[in-house]
């Protein structure tokens, strides 16, 4: 048995640190909750509602309203408290009272002539399109849930299916792109080419399309330009029958004579501040027990304070890198620069794991639209210069002018990158082309 002596260094996270790491990672609507949670259970925590009424909140407002206008995306994300003066003026307009696709499809069958068995059923079968306007159910299934006779159900189907927009009801993307070229009067290849050989032509195999429907290959061609020309999801364009989500920016990046400039976004949390009224009970009971309890709330809530106050501060420096950094983005035309989480954690001088949490479900608003900060980082890449999105695209470039009858593997396709710098894995090379949309070799090859 020997005695011995040892020095080591050990980290020990206290309960703060925990507590300020954990509100750093939550997202608006987390801290949001967690805000709300800390005050129903502790009394020494109070409520700050926020306030929109100041001349600084009115410019942001401001702001960012010029924003949202300037760009449909931020129209879809942008979340407004403001009621127009006449809500029935905004019916059909984005962030307004718009119309779904079942209520489109109603008023249509409402000026229809049939029985009333039948536009009951084109009514039901409406309501259980999905939200591309595939009705994808089984009508004997929906026959038995509904009670609704099975033949009155096939005749409510061709009648939704005859409805604005063209596509609607259809059962799959064959016979949704099929019902768009009959609405036109198509009768030629292109109807063919939808109903039978759809697959093939994903595949570019257009020389054995062309064998089987006995034309020539032009003529493919130009069915495929027709078809493409189509909508495979009539009913993408109508709003949602669910509760529309909104994505409130937790951060706003304005452009004015100084540069871009960064502004936290915070007027949605309620603040939090300690109670007057209990930190004066605390000093004054006599009670030790009720002096212990209060001056445990009190720790709490200060510790939450603080927490919320680091987790914007922290926030915002890593936003205010992040924008510094990605500053030709943020121009007209402007792309990525290639981004490290190490980049920033070391201009911070923070750990690699705070700049992760502190993006975690974090979205920030430009005039090109509400991003959430992780889009701002090249999680793989190939030299130092090179970022995800410009191997993508000249991936995408050395696909486009491969030789078609032999279309380059993806092994071929990650030496040639290796060798213009970008070294990457044959397997990242098939994951980005995946993200991209397109086919494998096999996929590309054109058959002759």
């Amino acid at each position: 048995m020997n005695l011995e002596l040892s020095l080591k260094q050990t980290l020990k996270l206290t309960p703060q640190m925990l507590q300020s790491m954990e509100v750093l990672q939550m997202s608006t609507q987390e801290l949001a909750d967690y805000i709300q949670d800390l005050v129903q259970t502790n009394p020494a925590a109070e409520l700050t509602e926020p306030t929109a009424q100041g001349d600084e909140s009115e410019e942001l407002w401001r702001r960012m309203q010029s924003l949202a206008d300037a760009d449909h995306q931020n129209r879809q994300y942008l979340s407004a408290d403001r009621e127009e003066l006449d809500p029935l003026a905004r019916v059909g307009t984005d962030g307004g009272l718009s119309e779904t696709l079942v209520l489109h499809l109603t008023r249509q069958l409402e000026r229809s002539h049939g029985s009333t068995l039948v536009l009951r059923s084109a009514q039901f079968l409406a309501a259980c399109l999905d939200e591309n306007g595939y009705l994808r159910d089984d009508l004997e299934d929906l026959s038995q849930a509904s009670r609704l006779p099975l033949a009155a159900l096939e005749q409510g189907l061709a009648l939704l299916q005859s409805l604005d927009p063209a596509g609607v009801g259809a059962r799959d993307l064959s016979q949704c792109l099929a019902l768009q070229l009959q609405r036109q009067g198509e009768t030629g290849p292109a109807l063919e080419i939808v109903l039978h050989h759809l697959e093939r032509l994903g595949r570019k195999q257009y020389h054995a399309i062309a064998q089987e429907l006995g034309i020539s290959q032009k003529e493919v061609l130009r069915a495929q330009s027709l078809i493409q020309e189509l909508d495979p999801r009539p009913g993408a364009a109508f709003a949602s029958r669910d509760e529309t989500t909104y994505l409130v920016p937790d951060l706003v990046v304005i452009q004015n004579e100084q540069g871009l400039t960064v502004t936290y976004q915070d007027s949605y949390l309620p603040g939090l501040h300690l109670s007057g009224y209990y930190c004066k009970l605390q000093k004054q009971s006599a009670d030790p027990e009720v002096k212990q309890y209060l001056t445990d709330k009190i720790k709490q809530a200060q510790w939450a304070i603080q927490a919320v106050e680091q987790r914007r501060s922290t926030l915002l420096s890593c936003a205010q890198v992040i924008v510094h950094r990605q500053e030709g983005f943020f121009r007209p035309g402007g792309h990525l620069s290639p981004l490290r989480l190490a980049d920033v954690a070391q201009e911070l001088s923070i750990h690699e794991s705070t700049v992760s949490r502190a993006i975690r479900e974090k979205y920030l608003q430009c005039s090109r639209g509400v991003y959430p900060l992780s889009f701002f980082f090249s999680r793989e890449g190939g030299s130092e210069g090179t970022s995800v999105h410009q191997i993508k695209e000249r991936l995408r470039q050395l696909v486009d002018r491969e030789d078609k009858k032999h279309p380059l593997s993806d092994q071929k396709l990650c030496e040639q990158l290796e060798a213009e710098g970008c070294t990457i894995s044959r397997r990242t090379v098939a994951k980005y082309r995946d993200e991209l949309g397109i086919p494998s070799a096999s996929g590309r090859k054109e058959i002759h």
